[in-house]
């Protein structure tokens, strides 16, 4: 028989299954072994080195395999394993699956959650202030001071001339106001005592620079140095309404030995201080429409969201940021009608909402270091006095605050006006009366 270069193996049961048949060939080739039965069996074994020296002492171990169908095993397959099955077969490869598509269908959710998280971030996230005097910012109409850090304070003057005066007052508006809005002293009770009175825009405010880092100490230190850049002299007298009104303890504690007398009117009260019984704040709490606990809780817990939570459509938010009359006593509205005077409204808020109202919600109802509740005397020898205001049907600065930290604080002379609301310091005769007391006692 002539070979063609091919690897014969016979299949006729006569031979001998496991003996290895080596054709000759004109050049070497893969070698080829017969096999029978399962390949995992010890007696099986085939050496590559000595294929002549398998046993057939061996193969009469198994005799129900002598006769299995031989299979021709290449020499670069034999060192590698083959799965067989328990009845000595060679199990099928099995098909390698298909990546599917959840794979990659797990990614959109989560480029759609990285889309809806950057644009609830973007909500969140005021705009930034258009800051007076500056390109694309409100133009600066009045005078204003240079602060120590930069910033500008926009002021106004009243009275008689300053270097006339007998008594120099520093008023510090309230919440959504601006210089203009200081109390109005008669021209007849100024020129009698010999009043000058200065009102400046708090920061964030009409023409004043914002203070993204105000804080409840900081602006004290701005009464301070406009004091001296105005050249007041060592001391002189306080008057704050509303916002301002809380103000006033920040400077009783930071620069008492400045100041020759104090009146504090309507005062915001902060609910967290230190020192207010549980029954006094709640109470205080539940005077407030729902929506303006909804606005302080916000801005005391979560002051990052206060933007948002006060310009956003959803619900109801700050009923005095939206003028909601829900909030003024009887008193009140009667007294509503003064405010036609006020053509200067539109630049209370011109530099931005958030820092002008929303600044001063975060650090009024903010996480004080201190409490007004635990201040000692500012004035151990009596050398000036702190006169505290407060009308009883107040419904946007609930009385209740006030008239405890009264019975707290000895030191403070308490007025409360039983029918008046919160804007009682515009009603006619109140500023002549607020002032007199001041500067002359109680008479």
């Amino acid at each position: 028989m002539q070979f063609s270069g091919e690897v014969v193996v016979t299949t006729l049961r006569e031979l001998n299954p496991c003996v290895f048949l080596r054709p000759a060939l004109p050049r070497p080739r893969p070698r080829a072994y017969i096999v029978t039965g399962a390949a995992s069996c010890p007696c099986h074994t085939v050496s590559q080195s000595h294929p002549s020296e398998y046993s057939p002492t061996q193969q009469r171990q198994h005799p129900a395999r002598d006769h299995a169908t031989p299979r021709v095993v290449s020499m670069s397959d034999s060192g590698k394993k083959r799965p067989a099955s328990a009845n000595g077969t060679e199990k099928k490869a099995q098909p390698t699956t298909k990546p599917t598509s959840s794979g990659t269908s797990g990614i959109f959710p989560r480029i759609a959650l990285v889309v809806l998280v950057a644009l609830l971030y973007r909500q969140l996230q005021p705009p930034a202030p258009k800051i007076c005097g500056t390109p694309g910012g409100p133009p600066v109409t009045g005078p204003r001071v240079q602060l120590k850090d930069g910033r500008h304070l926009a002021y106004h003057e009243f009275g008689v001339p300053k270097d006339q005066a007998k008594h120099k007052i520093i008023f510090v508006h309230g919440f959504d106001s601006c210089r203009y809005d200081a109390v109005q002293v008669s021209p007849e009770l100024a020129k009698e005592l010999g009043i000058y009175l200065l009102s400046f825009d708090r920061p964030g405010y009409g023409e004043s620079d914002p203070h993204p880092g105000r804080t409840e100490d900081s602006i004290a230190f701005d009464i301070e140095q406009l004091a001296d850049i105005m050249q007041l002299g060592p001391k002189f007298y306080l008057i704050g309404f509303s916002m301002g009104g809380e103000i006033m303890w920040s400077c009783l504690k930071n620069i008492p030995h400045r100041l020759a007398g104090v009146s504090i009117l309507g005062p915001v009260g902060n609910f967290w201080w230190s020192g207010y019984p549980a029954n006094v704040s709640t109470a205080a709490w539940y005077v407030q429409l729902p929506q303006d606990q909804w606005a302080v809780r916000v801005a005391h817990h979560a002051p990052w969201l206060a933007y948002w939570w006060n310009t956003q459509k959803f619900f109801p938010a700050s009923s005095v940021i939206s003028f909601n009359p829900a909030i003024l006593s009887p008193e009140d509205m009667a007294i509503i009608p003064k405010f036609a005077f006020r053509t200067y409204a539109a630049q209370v808020r011109q530099q931005g909402k958030h820092e002008s109202l929303h600044r001063d919600m975060i650090v009024g109802f903010g996480k004080w270091k201190w409490s007004p509740l635990e201040m000692e005397n500012p004035f151990p020898a009596g050398e000036a006095a702190v006169h505290l205001w407060h009308g009883a049907e107040d419904l946007i600065v609930p009385v209740e605050l006030s008239r405890y930290i009264a019975q707290k604080l000895p030191w403070v002379r308490y007025h409360e006006l039983p029918t008046a609301g919160h804007l009682f310091p515009i009603a006619d005769g109140m500023a002549d009366r607020i002032v007199t007391s001041m500067l002359l006692g109680d008479q």
